[in-house]
């Protein structure tokens, strides 16, 4: 079975559709929030010709989503799917950013809770990059489980490679009942 890489997922306190050309003003008016970026490998995605290009790209990895709150309706960040590998039955969450006011809270957890559900329809191993200085973003991988496997070097748009740390996720083994393990 190949890996759907963009379903419209939905919970009670966040939605995840697919990002289309049209979503890019209000993803921008998120996205151009300058604090957003700062501890990111690519502090100057809040600016709009850096930010077209990662819009750009998000369109054509054919794995983005717009976050959306189901209160208002409202855009509230980006997430994406990416590098899909059925070979070592993983693929990567990333990209992802959301607005100020939802940091901290449910929201990034409910968003992953979605994204992983799906993921390990397909999947064994989910992985997740950080840049090594975004702490904050490490701090929220190991919120919500996520194991840090060490450094790898990544490249973000036009800057020079940074390392990264590595997360994993691994599908949870569903325990044996007394009556499976009879048959």
């Amino acid at each position: 079975m190949s890996f759907i890489l963009q379903p419209h997922l939905k919970g009670e306190l966040i939605e995840l559709r697919p990002l289309t050309p049209e979503d890019w003003d209000d993803l921008f008016a998120v996205a151009s929030d300058p604090l957003i970026w700062e501890q990111h490998p690519e502090s100057d995605r809040y600016k709009e010709d850096v930010f077209k290009v990662f819009f750009t790209e998000a369109l054509e990895s054919g794995g983005a989503f717009v976050v959306i709150d189901t209160n208002n309706q409202q855009i509230i960040g980006s997430t994406r799917f990416y590098g899909y590998d059925p070979a070592r039955s993983e693929i990567e969450i990333g990209w992802t950013f959301l607005a100020r006011k939802y940091w901290g809270g449910r929201y990034n957890r409910k968003m992953k809770e979605l994204l992983l559900n799906h993921a390990f329809k397909f999947v064994e191993d989910v992985v997740f990059f950080v840049g090594e200085k975004n702490f904050r973003s490490q701090k929220a991988m190991e919120k919500i489980g996520a194991i840090r496997i060490g450094l790898v070097t990544r490249t973000y748009g036009n800057h020079p490679p940074h390392l990264n740390v590595k997360y994993v996720i691994a599908r949870p083994q569903i325990a044996q009942t007394s009556e499976d393990r009879r048959s």
